[in-house]
């Protein structure tokens, strides 16, 4: 079978992007699993390059499937959209933040036309995006509009360990106030249909608590037996596969042995806390919902060392594989 089409957008060319493209694809492994096909522009990859003391022979396409695949080559499509004369390193700057967005629009465009099977982005800028007009915060926006998607599911992986999160970027206070039986059963639900298209036929997953023990019966809050325990309940009565709510102090531990497929963290620190500290780099988001897999490093633009080669690329090199494991299951559903 032929590997899978992994298009990588190159992210800010001010930030570390390009500097953990060339790294990741000088890394043999990742052409053992992925055809990775590059959407950036040639001179700044060629000053990653130099940065990374890296060579390898850029071969401009204007197609994914014209690619060559083989370690010592990368593959690119060459938006010319810089001037590198002009771009300053580690910097916010218009032009950064507006190639950013073109770069990400013709991955997504690519992979609606089904060029390629799935993307893997980095990082991008948002004071970038915003300096050069461009109307969004971070990745999820922008694909939530070019796909017309709604509410694009989030989920980290880190080794075995899968997250979803019920809620994200909101205060603790309102997170609390947002955890409701609806909420809750409406996330199970949709936990199950994403991790069923990514190739789980039954997943299990455990809802972790939010108080300490899981509120103890209601004796440290009753958020657990008001609106979460009850929400777990009418989702095993429709036959979902659920358990709950399971102390946050060791459910994150029993999903990482494989106890369960994924674990429903309630807010946005509860996941993230867990995930990184099992393995900062590999810890790797990924967007559901939409017509295709989109992977990504779980890491910003790094603007303090970006020039210098210091980057690492193991977050890169796993969302490659990560986006390569998941396209088939996910496309063959499609």
């Amino acid at each position: 079978m032929m590997k899978p089409l992994i298009g990588i957008p190159m992210g800010d060319p001010a930030g570390v992007g390009p500097e953990i493209i060339v790294k990741a694809l000088n890394d043999e492994h990742v052409y053992e699993y992925a055809r990775p096909i590059v959407i950036g522009e040639r001179k700044t990859l060629e000053q990653a390059m130099r940065i990374c003391e890296i060579f390898l022979e850029i071969n401009t396409v204007e197609e994914p499937e014209q690619g060559k695949f083989v370690k010592g080559t990368l593959d690119l499509i060459d938006l010319k959209n810089i001037d590198i004369d002009q771009l300053e390193l580690g910097k916010v700057q218009a032009p950064a933040g507006k190639a950013a967005f073109q770069y990400i629009k013709a991955a997504t465009d690519l992979a609606l036309e089904n060029k390629v099977e799935a993307i893997a982005t980095t990082p991008i800028n948002k004071e970038s995006l915003k300096a050069g007009g461009i109307p969004y915060i971070g990745h999820t926006e922008i694909l939530e509009d070019l796909t017309r998607t709604k509410n694009p599911l989030t989920m980290f992986q880190v080794h075995n360990l899968r997250v979803f999160f019920l809620t994200r970027h909101v205060s603790l206070k309102r997170a609390c106030e947002l955890i409701t039986k609806e909420s809750v059963f409406e996330f199970i639900e949709r936990c199950v249909e994403a991790l069923r298209v990514l190739g789980l036929k039954n997943p299990k997953i455990a809802v972790a608590g939010l108080n300490p023990h899981s509120g103890e019966h209601g004796l440290f809050g009753d958020e657990e037996v008001r609106e979460i325990a009850p929400a777990i309940e009418e989702a095993q009565a429709k036959g979902i596969n659920v358990v709950g709510p399971v102390p946050a102090d060791s459910v994150f531990h029993f999903g990482l042995l494989g106890r369960f497929d994924a674990v429903l963290s309630l807010y946005h620190d509860q996941g993230h806390i867990a995930t990184k500290m099992v393995d900062f780099e590999r810890t790797i988001s990924v967007t559901n919902n939409m017509p295709f897999v989109r992977t990504s490093v779980d890491h910003g633009t790094a603007f303090d060392i970006a020039g210098t080669g210091k980057v690492s690329q193991v977050s890169m090199v796993e969302a490659i594989r990560l986006a390569a494991d998941y396209a088939p299951s996910f496309n063959s559903i499609r």
